[in-house]
C-alpha cells in the first residue's frame, strides 16, 4: 500500500468545495486547520464507525459533535424518520409531536416547566438572552471566557484588557455597541464573578454558562463556583442561563445541572434532543417563559421550528434513554475504560499531557498543568495535538480536529473500540 493516496477523492471534494463554498466548509472547525490536514468527506456512519469517500473506515469519536449517543444509523430512530417522511417533511403548523417532546423534557429536566423548540443551539441561546433582558429590563450578560454559545452577534466577545472591562468583539461584523453589553468573567473564578457583580450587579440581566465546558476542551466547574454563581444571580436579581446544548442528555438523563445540583432559571438544549438532526430549545419556570410571544412581550420566531423530523428524531432517542438508564452507567464505564487506557499510555511514554472527563465526553489536554480554565488551555500544545491527531486519523481513529474539543462516547463504542483507540494511543505517542 505504500505510496498510494488513501485520500485521493476527499482531496479533490475538498479542492472543489473551496471553489463554491468559504473556506470548503459549512462550520470552519471543519475545514481541519487547526490540524494542518484535510478533511476526510465522510459517506455513511453505523454504529461507532464512519466511513469516508475513498472506503476509509474510523471508529468515531466526533459522534456528529455529540447528537449520536445511540450511535450512527439508530435503526429504532431511522424507523420512526421513515414513518414519519411518509406523512411529511414539515408543516409550518402545531403538530402532537411538539406538545410530547416539551413534555419529556419538562418531565427530564426539573427546572423546566415550559419550553419553546427552535432549530439550533445559536437560536436557543440567543432566545433566552434576548427573554432575560426582557423579562429583567436590563441590558448587560455575564459570559465566561472558553465558553460558547453559538455565534450570535453579543456572544462572540472576548475579554477586554483589566477583569472588569467591557467585551470586545472577536468576529467581524459585530458592533461595538452590541458587545459592550457583554462582560467576560473567568470561568472557575469566584472572584472574577464576585467583582464584576460588586462593579456592574444592578445592570446585569443574565448570567450565561455552559454546566460543563466542551468549547475549550472538556472542563468541569467546581461544586463551589456553580453554588457561588447561582447566589450570586439571585441576590442581584439576575436570571442565569445554563447552555445544555451540549450536555443535556448526555452527561445525565436529568443534564450536568442535576450532576452539580444546581438549579438555572433557563436552559438551553441542542445535540441530542434533534436524535441527530437539527433542533434546539430553550425553557424554564413559567412565569419566566411567558414572557414570550405570543403570551409576552419577547418576540421570537421560527419558521421551522418543531420540525417534524427532527421532534421525531429527539423524542425516540429522549425516550429511550429515558427507559434505559442503564444507558449513563454504561457510559461511564466506557468512559472511564478510554480514560484510564489514555493516562495509562501518558506515563508509559512520558508525554506532557491529561485527560479531562465527565461521564462521556472526554479531551485528551497536551498541557503539564491542569486545565482550569480558559487561561489554562490556551497553553496546551497545539502542534503536539495535531501531530497526534493526524497519526491516530492513519490509524482510523476520528477525533475533533482541535485541541479545544471534546470527545463523546456512545453506547456502540465497543471494549474492543476502545482497546483499539488505547493502542492506537500509544503508537501516536511512541512518534511524538
Amino acid at each position: 500500500m505504500s505510496g498510494i493516496n488513501k485520500y485521493k477523492v476527499s482531496e479533490e471534494l475538498f479542492a472543489k468545495a473551496q471553489e463554491y463554498i468559504p473556506g470548503g466548509v459549512n462550520s470552519p472547525v471543519r475545514a481541519f486547520r487547526d490540524v494542518d490536514a484535510i478533511p476526510p468527506f465522510i459517506v455513511r456512519g453505523d454504529g461507532s464507525k464512519i466511513y469516508d469517500e475513498d472506503g476509509n473506515e474510523y471508529i468515531d469519536y466526533v459522534g456528529s459533535w455529540g447528537p449520536m449517543i445511540l450511535g450512527h444509523n439508530n435503526k429504532l430512530v431511522n424507523e420512526k424518520l421513515k414513518e414519519q417522511i411518509d406523512k411529511s417533511l414539515s408543516f409550518g403548523a402545531p403538530t402532537r409531536l411538539e406538545v410530547e417532546i416539551a413534555e419529556l423534557i419538562t418531565e427530564l429536566v426539573s427546572s423546566v416547566e415550559m419550553v419553546r423548540l427552535v432549530n439550533s443551539g445559536t437560536e436557543a441561546t440567543m432566545s433566552a438572552i434576548r427573554l432575560a433582558r426582557g423579562y429583567t429590563g436590563r441590558n448587560k450578560i455575564v459570559k465566561f471566557a472558553g465558553n460558547y454559545h453559538g455565534h450570535g452577534d453579543s456572544l462572540l466577545v472576548q475579554a477586554g484588557s483589566g477583569a472588569l472591562t467591557h467585551g470586545v468583539p472577536s468576529s467581524g461584523g459585530v458592533p461595538e455597541t452590541i458587545s459592550q453589553n457583554t462582560i467576560v468573567a473567568e470561568y472557575n473564578s469566584i472572584m472574577s464573578v464576585e467583582n464584576i457583580f460588586k462593579e456592574q450587579g444592578t445592570d446585569i440581566a443574565a448570567v450565561i454558562m455552559e454546566p460543563v465546558s466542551g468549547n475549550m476542551g472538556v472542563v468541569s466547574p467546581t461544586k463551589e463556583f456553580m453554588d457561588f454563581v447561582r447566589k450570586t444571580t439571585k441576590d442581584y436579581g439576575s436570571l442565569l442561563i445554563i447552555d445544555e446544548v451540549m450536555t443535556g442528555f448526555r452527561v445525565a438523563i436529568g443534564g450536568a445541572q442535576s450532576l452539580y445540583k444546581v438549579e438555572p432559571d433557563l436552559t438551553c438544549f441542542g445535540k441530542i434532543i434533534g436524535g441527530g438532526m437539527p433542533v434546539g430549545a430553550y425553557g424554564g419556570k413559567k412565569d419566566i417563559m411567558k414572557y414570550v410571544a405570543p403570551l409576552g412581550p419577547v418576540y421570537q420566531a421560527g419558521t421551522l421550528s418543531g420540525n417534524p423530523l427532527s421532534v421525531t428524531a429527539g423524542i425516540t432517542t429522549l425516550t429511550y434513554l429515558k427507559e434505559n438508564p442503564q444507558v449513563y452507567i454504561e457510559l461511564e464505564r466506557k468512559g472511564s475504560l478510554l480514560q484510564e487506557g489514555i493516562e495509562s499510555a501518558i506515563k508509559e511514554f512520558n508525554v506532557d499531557a491529561l485527560v479531562n472527563r465527565v461521564g462521556s465526553m472526554l479531551t485528551l489536554f497536551f498541557s503539564k498543568d491542569k486545565v482550569v480554565d480558559y487561561t489554562s488551555a490556551k497553553q496546551c500544545d497545539t502542534k503536539k495535538y495535531a501531530s497526534f491527531f493526524k497519526n491516530m486519523l492513519q490509524q482510523g481513529i476520528y477525533l475533533p480536529p482541535s485541541q479545544f474539543e471534546a470527545c463523546f462516547i456512545s453506547m456502540t463504542h465497543t471494549d474492543e473500540d476502545i482497546r483499539k483507540t488505547v493502542e492506537a494511543v500509544r503508537n501516536a505517542f511512541k512518534s511524538l
